[in-house]
């Protein structure tokens, strides 16, 4: 979906990296390196996204740090747009909508880091969670999305890792 309006992928990497969570900071280096692309290539996109205010700029120590702007106008509706591109939503919606009692839905690995690596980790937090049908959900959600996705399910969840609460029921 994205990928057909924004061509650059260097561009639609950075702004997933950004966009997915407001936490997710990066500097040139770092962003060449985890994302396999030169470092002219990085430059050339960060300063385009800053120019536009998407990102900002913060100097820590001898670094230049970039981050999302979360004052933007846009900055909510662009991480909707990221969500929507990579399919989150529709995996809190699949689950919600099949799956009684799931308290949390949280993000985890590599995307919760802001990497599009195309493994999708979620924990579905709750009691009495039935593992055999989420793994039917794993093939129905993975078809709707067109990315690999891998459940976990607890009865809690213990904040030792990066990790986006896409769902909470205490919030509705």
């Amino acid at each position: 979906m994205l990928g057909e309006l924004i061509t650059s992928k260097t561009r639609l990497r950075l702004l997933i990296k950004f966009f997915i969570s407001q936490a997710n900071r990066g500097y040139l280096n770092g962003l060449a390196t985890e994302m396999g692309e030169s470092t002219n290539a990085i430059r050339k996109e960060l300063n385009h996204l800053q120019g536009a205010g998407y990102l900002e700029k913060v100097k820590m120590d001898n670094k230049v740090e970039y981050k999302a702007n979360i004052k933007h106008p846009l900055f909510e509706v662009m991480q909707k747009v990221v969500f929507k591109h990579l399919g989150l939503e529709d995996v809190v919606e699949t689950v919600l909508e099949r799956m009684g009692g799931v308290d949390q839905i949280i993000l985890v690995g590599d995307y919760a880091k802001g990497n599009d690596s195309g493994l999708i980790e979620v924990f579905l937090i709750g009691q009495g969670l039935n593992m055999q049908y989420i793994i039917q959900l794993e093939d129905k959600i993975e078809d709707l999305i067109g990315r690999k996705v891998s459940f976990y399910l607890a009865s809690k969840f213990l904040a030792d890792r990066e990790h986006i609460v896409l769902f909470n029921s205490k919030d509705k």
